[in-house]
């Protein structure tokens, strides 16, 4: 894997490929055809309300705009987002997603205020307040049905690629297919000798169009700021990392998200005494098991001998080389060259085995080890064994 990114990292002259290609096609195939028809919707919008005199109508044709505009993005995220990790974003672009997202709510709020405080202003005169022509209703029916179509294809697309950018996308074209909805209703309404409700139907639309850019804009927020997961996929979490064999414990538990993924971290209890290639084993099974199990980018899974929260801390302690002198100074003798010694630093002691593979006093030895043991600040054990002996 360090070897694949590292690649992609110095060979800038490669060509682009995506980290998820089906997902990358199905988003730039549903975005191109979003583009396609949201220009023809918003030309056609903006026609009809103008020769119709239909201010709602217009709003829509905005709305479309609005769209035309965040399929660009959705275009450019797709792109950069999908890029392998680099040395600059060892986490991948994934969040690239996410700032197009915050982008596009933003805008769509800042468009949904200007449109209703447009209409607002226009009540205020109902007396300039012109009849609809019947045009603009049927350019409302033809935008109402394309819009509906084109959420329920995006949708489709969305769902079976899991991508939250295109979920967002595909309800905003429903959003768009709501607001073509109450453009009928006042365009109705103004032809029924209601001429004002025109103005209302356009107010109306720009509540919708603000209220969806600020939910898209609070839930990019709301990922920039590393919020978690919700409680339930932390608990499944939680549940296939202690079902892992080897695992006795789990005591600390973080999650992120990261565009339609999540960033996992795991401080996970295993036997104090197991190798630390056995731990590491154990490592690796449950990182693989939340890879597998859930719909995560990555596991880092930090082993711990004890509970961090309650035993006492080692930082005190001497390191090896240090504790090793200090035993030789207690003992009296150097230990021989080809003794193996291992060393468990836990709750704020050092419990050690010696192995000898040469021939020592066994009972010579453990009297002097005893005796460290009763009043040494740092040793609390030590066992003896002989390699190749019985204990």
């Amino acid at each position: 894997m360090k070897n694949h990114t590292h690649a992609h990292a110095h060979d800038k002259s490669a060509a682009f490929e995506p980290a998820h290609p089906v997902r990358f096609a199905a988003a730039r195939k549903s975005t191109w055809v979003s583009i396609i028809i949201n220009l023809l919707l918003t030309v056609m919008q903006v026609l009809g309300g103008f020769f119709g005199k239909s201010q709602s109508l217009m709003a829509d044709g905005l709305h479309s705009f609005a769209d035309l505009i965040s399929d660009v993005l959705v275009l450019f995220a797709n792109r950069h987002g999908n890029k392998h990790a680099d040395a600059n974003h060892p986490y991948g672009h994934a969040r690239i997603e996410t700032a197009a997202s915050l982008i596009l709510g933003t805008s769509l709020a800042a468009l949904g205020v200007g449109l209703l405080i447009s209409a607002g202003m226009r009540l205020q005169h109902p007396e300039h307040v012109q009849a609809v022509s019947p045009l603009a209703l049927w350019v409302a029916i033809i935008a109402l049905a394309a819009k509906e179509g084109m959420f329920r294809y995006m949708l489709a697309v969305a769902q079976r690629v899991r991508s939250q950018m295109l979920v967002a996308n595909a309800w905003h074209a429903r959003s768009d297919a709501a607001s073509s909805l109450v453009v009928i209703v006042g365009i109705v309404g103004n032809l029924l000798g209601y001429t004002f409700l025109d103005l209302v139907a356009a107010g109306v639309v720009g509540v919708m169009i603000a209220w969806m850019g600020i939910q898209f804009a609070r839930d990019a927020m709301l990922e920039l700021v590393d919020t978690g997961l919700d409680q339930e996929e932390v608990r499944a979490i939680r549940n296939t990392l202690k079902a892992v064999p080897g695992v006795i414990g789990l005591h600390e538990l973080r999650t992120r998200k990261m565009a339609d993924n999540a960033l996992v971290d795991a401080h996970i209890m295993v036997d104090p005494k197991v190798s630390v290639s056995e731990g590491h084993y154990i490592a690796e099974a449950a990182r693989s098991a939340v890879l597998n199990g859930h719909h995560v980018m990555d596991v880092m899974v930090h082993i711990d001998p004890e509970d961090d929260a309650k035993a006492k801390p080692n930082a005190h302690l001497p390191q090896r080389h240090l504790l090793l002198a200090h035993l030789a100074d207690r003992l009296g003798m150097q230990l021989p060259p080809s003794t193996r010694v291992v060393l468990h630093y836990l709750g704020g002691h050092v419990d050690a085995e010696l192995l000898f593979d040469t021939t020592v006093d066994l009972v010579a030895m453990q009297r002097k080890c005893a005796a460290v043991t009763a009043n040494d600040p740092y040793f609390r054990s030590i066992q003896i064994f002989m390699l190749g002996a019985p204990n």
